[in-house]
C-alpha cells in the first residue's frame, strides 16, 4: 500500500515557513546554472604553508566596497531597480493593500473641508475616475493614478452619505422642559447617579418645537423598576453638545452627532416611571438585551464586589460608567486603559480561549479528530463565540471594529487561507471605513489599526526572515533548561509586542492625548499574563453563568483584578509626569506615510520609509504652543506662567477642561486667582505687575500678565472691561450682550457671543513687538458643518442675555368680608 514518500514530507516542512506573500511573486524563469570550474592560481599567490600571514590575500575593506558600489551605482540603474520591486509589489498585491489607505484619504479629505459639499460633484467625480480607470487600463500608470483617484473619491462619498443618513437633531440652547421618553440604556456611575440614554416622545412646559430625537442625562437615583423600555418622565435641564475644549481638540459635537446624542443634561428632580402606552415596545430585542447586560453586571458586582466587580461588568458586558476614576487615571498613566476597552485585544482572547478549549476537547477523541477539520469547527464556534460577545458588550464602535477584524481571520481559516496576514487586516479596514467612515479620524480607528498592522508588518517581516534560514535541529535540552528558553521566549515575544504596538500608535495618542505613558512596557509585560488568565475565567464563568456555577471562576477573576489594580497603582506612582504637550499634525501624517510602508512593502522599497520617519521626528516640536486658551463659554480662562504652572481666572473650575489644557501647554500645577474684595485692589497702573503674574481679580474684573509682558483683563460685562481699554492687550468680556469698548484696533477683544458661535480659542502673543496685536486661533469654522450647525441659535449666539423665568406677580390680599 503505497504512502507519503519522505520527499513530499520534506517539501511540505521546506514550504511551511514560506510567508503567504511569496507566493503571489512573480515566477521568475529559471536561469542556467552556472557550472563552477576551478581556476589555477598563479604561481605568485600561491605562499607555503609557513609563509609570512601578512602576504596573504586580505579581504576588501568596507570603505572599498563602498567605493566600489558607488562607482558601479548610476541613476538609471536605480530606476531599473525601483522599477523591478514596484514590479515586485504590484504582483504580491501590493494595490490591494492600498485601497483602504486611499477610501481614508477620502474620508479624511471631507473632514478637513471649511464647508459642507454637496453629494452630485463627489457622484460625478466617482463615476468619471472609474471611466478613466476603464479606458487607461492598457497604460499600468496611468491606470494606477485612476483608481487611487477612485477610491480616494469613494471614501469622499461614504462620509458624506454617513453624514446624510445621520442627519441627527441636535439641541440649539440650553433649556428647561419637562419630558417623557423610553429608557435606552441605564448607566451607575462610579460617583453614585445614574446616566439615562433616553428616546424623547414629547416635551412640555416649554413644548420644544426642534426637540432632539435622544438625550443622555444623568439622576441622583432612578426607581427599582427603571430599566431600558421604561417610560420615564421628568423636569430637565438639557445643554446642547459641546465643542472643542480647544481648537485642534476632540470635537464632543462631531461624536455627538454621530451617535445619534442630540443633547444632554440632568434631571432637576427624581425621574418618574410611568406606565408603558406599547407594552411590545418595551419587551423589544435590544431592550431585552439592554436588560439582560445590565442584569449580568448587577450579579458580576454583587458576586466579586469593589471595584474589581466593575472592571469584571466592563471586561464581560461593556459596563464601565462604574470604574472609580483614581483607577481609571492609573491605567491611562501606565498605558494598560485599553484592557478596559472592549477591543481587538479581548476578542482575540476570547476567541483564542474557544479554540484553545474546543481544540483540546477534540484531542481527547482522535479518530474523529482525524477525519474531521476540528480546525475549522473551532474556527466556526469561535466566530459564533464573538459575535455573542459583540452583543452582549452593546456592540460599541470599538469592539465592532474589532469583531470585522478578527470575523475576516476566522472566515480565512474556514477556507484554508492564512489567517493573520495584511491581505486580512485590509479587508477588516474596507468594511469599518465604509460603514462608519466618521471612525478614521478618530483615535481609536487610528491606534487599532496602526498597532495591528505594525504587529502583523513585523510578523511578516520575521517569518519571511526565518523562512530563507536553515536552521539546524535543535538540541536536546532538560525540562529546566526548557522551561527557562520557553518563558524568556514569551517575555521575549511579549516585549516585542508592547514596543512594536507602542511604538506604532505613540505619534497618535500624543496628538490626541498629549500624553505618553513612560513605563507601559513595564506595565504591560507585568499585567498582561494577569489579563490572559483574567479573560480565560471570563469566558468560563460566562459559560458557566446559565447553570449557576460561575461563582469560583468570577472569585478567581475578582483577585486576578485585584493584582492588576495593585500593579496599576504602584506603576503609576512611579512614573514620571506623562503629559508632553503639543505636536505637529504634520509630523502625524509622516509618521503614518511610513508606517504605511514600513508594513505593506516586501521588497527592499520599504526602505523608503525610513525618511518618512525620520521627517516626522524632526518636525515633532515644530508647533506653536497657544499663550492663553479661552473656553467656548467665555467661563474659564488659562495662561501659562512659566515653572510648569498654569494661572486660571476661576477658583472652582471645570476639571475635564483644566486637565486637557495642562496636557496641552505641559503644565504641572494649577494656581488660582488671588480675590479681592472690591475697592481693597488698586489696578490704577497695571503695567506695574511683573510679568508671569497670575490673575489677581477684584468684582467684575480680573487681571494677569503674561510672561511675554502682554497684560489681559478678564471683565463680567462691558463696563467692567471699559478700565482695561488703558493697559490691556487682550480683554475677554464674558457678556454676550456686550460689544468691543475699546477704540484701539490694536487691543484683541473677545466676547462671549463671539465664543458662542466660534467655540474656543487660543491667543497667541508676538514676543517680538510688545505693540503688535495679538492673534487669535477658534475651534469651530464658518460656514458651519452639520455637527455644528446648532451653535447659530444658541441665545449667546444671538446677543441675547440668558433667559430668565418672568417673576411671578405677588398675590394682592383679599378684603375680609364682613361677617353678618
Amino acid at each position: 500500500m503505497a504512502g507519503r514518500g519522505r520527499g513530499a514530507e520534506e517539501g511540505e516542512e521546506t514550504t511551511a515557513g514560506v510567508s503567504e506573500r511569496l507566493l503571489f511573486a512573480a515566477i521568475v524563469p529559471a536561469e542556467a546554472v552556472p557550472v563552477l570550474v576551478p581556476v589555477p592560481r598563479p604561481a605568485a599567490e600561491i605562499l607555503p604553508p609557513d609563509g609570512d600571514a601578512s602576504l596573504q590575500a586580505r579581504p576588501p575593506a568596507a570603505i572599498d566596497l563602498i567605493r566600489r558600489w558607488f562607482r558601479r551605482a548610476s541613476f538609471s540603474a536605480f530606476r531599473r531597480g525601483v522599477a523591478e520591486a514596484a514590479s515586485t509589489e504590484l504582483d504580491r498585491g501590493i494595490g490591494f493593500l492600498l485601497v483602504p489607505v486611499f477610501l481614508a484619504a477620502g474620508v479624511i479629505l471631507y473632514y478637513s473641508l471649511s464647508a459642507e459639499p454637496d453629494l452630485y460633484r463627489p457622484m460625478a467625480a466617482v463615476a468619471l475616475m472609474a471611466l478613466c480607470a476603464a479606458v487607461s487600463r492598457p497604460w499600468l500608470k496611468t491606470h494606477l493614478v485612476f483608481m487611487a483617484a477612485l477610491f480616494c473619491a469613494l471614501g469622499f462619498v461614504a462620509a458624506k452619505v454617513e453624514t446624510w443618513r445621520a442627519s441627527t437633531p441636535m439641541l440649539g440652547s440650553e433649556i428647561q422642559t419637562r419630558l417623557t421618553g423610553r429608557v435606552v440604556i441605564a448607566e451607575e456611575m462610579a460617583n453614585g447617579r445614574v446616566r439615562l440614554t433616553i428616546d424623547l416622545v414629547s416635551t412640555a412646559h416649554p413644548k420644544l418645537r426642534y426637540a432632539p430625537d435622544r438625550v443622555r442625562l444623568s439622576a441622583r437615583r432612578i426607581s427599582a423598576g427603571m430599566k431600558a423600555g421604561s417610560l420615564v418622565t421628568g423636569y430637565a435641564r438639557l445643554l446642547p453638545p459641546t465643542g472643542p475644549v480647544r481648537p485642534e481638540s476632540y470635537d464632543f459635537s462631531f461624536d455627538s452627532y454621530f451617535s445619534g446624542i442630540g443633547g444632554s443634561g440632568f434631571f432637576l428632580g427624581d425621574p418618574k416611571l410611568i406606565p408603558p402606552t406599547d407594552p411590545i415596545a418595551q419587551t423589544s430585542i435590544a431592550s431585552a438585551i439592554e436588560n439582560a447586560r445590565e442584569n449580568i453586571a448587577d450579579h458580576i458586582r454583587s458576586t466579586i464586589g469593589g471595584a474589581e466587580g466593575e472592571i469584571a461588568a466592563a471586561l464581560i458586558v461593556g459596563v464601565r460608567a462604574g470604574i472609580p476614576e483614581d483607577i481609571n487615571e492609573a491605567m491611562r498613566r501606565t498605558g494598560i486603559y485599553h484592557i478596559i476597552s472592549i477591543s481587538g485585544l479581548h476578542m482575540a482572547l476570547v476567541a483564542g480561549t474557544v479554540m484553545l478549549l474546543l481544540r483540546g476537547a477534540f484531542a481527547l477523541f482522535p479518530d474523529f479528530s482525524s477525519r474531521r477539520p476540528v480546525k475549522k469547527y473551532a474556527a466556526a464556534i469561535a466566530l459564533m463565540s464573538i459575535a455573542a460577545y459583540l452583543v452582549i458588550s452593546g456592540v460599541v464602535v470599538a469592539a465592532e471594529r474589532s469583531f470585522i477584524m478578527l470575523a475576516v481571520m476566522l472566515i480565512a481559516v474556514l477556507f484554508d487561507r492564512a489567517a493573520l496576514t495584511m491581505r486580512n487586516l485590509a479587508i477588516s479596514a474596507i468594511a469599518v471605513i465604509l460603514v462608519s467612515p466618521h471612525e478614521v479620524v478618530g483615535p481609536s480607528f487610528q491606534m487599532s489599526f496602526a498597532a495591528t498592522a505594525a504587529l502583523v508588518g513585523a510578523y511578516a517581516g520575521w517569518s519571511d526572515y526565518r523562512a530563507g534560514k536553515v536552521r539546524a535541529p535543535p538540541a536536546k535540552r532538560s525540562f529546566l533548561r526548557f522551561m527557562s528558553h520557553k518563558l524568556a521566549v514569551g517575555a521575549g515575544g511579549a516585549a516585542m509586542t508592547s514596543i512594536i504596538a507602542g511604538s506604532a500608535t505613540a505619534l497618535f495618542a500624543i496628538w490626541h492625548f498629549q500624553r505618553v505613558s513612560p513605563l507601559s512596557l513595564l506595565a504591560n509585560l507585568a499585567i498582561m499574563p494577569i489579563v490572559t488568565i483574567v479573560m480565560f475565567l471570563a469566558v468560563a464563568s460566562a459559560v458557566m453563568m446559565p447553570f449557576g456555577f460561575d461563582g469560583p471562576f468570577l472569585y478567581l477573576m475578582g483577585n486576578g483584578l485585584a493584582a492588576m489594580i495593585a500593579i496599576s497603582a504602584w506603576i503609576s506612582e512611579w512614573s514620571p509626569v506623562d503629559a508632553v504637550g503639543l505636536i505637529s499634525i504634520h509630523s502625524v501624517l509622516l509618521a503614518t506615510i511610513a508606517l504605511v510602508i514600513a508594513t505593506m512593502a516586501t521588497t527592499w522599497l520599504r526602505l523608503a520609509a525610513i525618511p518618512f520617519a525620520a521627517a516626522a521626528v524632526m518636525i515633532i516640536p515644530q508647533v506653536r504652543t497657544p499663550d492663553l486658551l479661552i473656553s467656548e463659554d467665555a467661563h474659564l480662562v488659562a495662561m501659562p506662567i512659566g515653572g510648569g504652572e498654569l494661572a486660571v481666572n476661576r477658583a472652582r473650575s471645570n476639571e475635564f477642561t483644566t486637565d486637557n489644557w495642562k496636557r496641552a501647554l505641559k503644565a504641572e500645577t494649577i494656581v488660582p486667582p488671588e480675590t479681592f474684595a472690591k475697592g481693597t485692589l488698586d489696578l490704577a497702573d497695571p503695567v506695574d505687575l511683573p510679568p508671569g503674574s497670575p490673575f489677581y481679580c477684584t468684582g467684575d474684573l480680573c487681571i494677569g500678565r503674561h510672561p511675554s509682558g502682554a497684560i489681559v483683563a478678564l471683565a463680567e460685562n462691558r463696563e467692567a472691561a471699559r478700565p482695561a481699554c488703558d493697559f490691556a492687550d487682550l480683554i475677554v468680556i464674558n457678556d454676550a450682550t456686550a460689544y468691543n469698548p475699546c477704540r484701539d484696533p490694536r487691543i484683541l477683544v473677545v466676547t462671549k457671543r463671539q465664543l458662542a458661535r466660534d467655540g474656543s480659542a487660543a491667543v497667541f502673543f508676538d514676543p517680538q513687538s510688545a505693540t503688535a496685536r495679538a492673534t487669535i486661533q477658534y475651534a469651530v469654522e464658518k460656514p458651519y458643518r452639520p455637527w455644528h450647525e446648532q451653535r447659530r441659535y444658541s441665545r449667546e449666539a444671538r446677543g441675547l442675555a440668558p433667559y430668565k423665568k418672568p417673576e411671578k406677580p405677588e398675590a394682592k390680599p383679599q378684603p375680609l368680608s364682613s361677617g353678618g
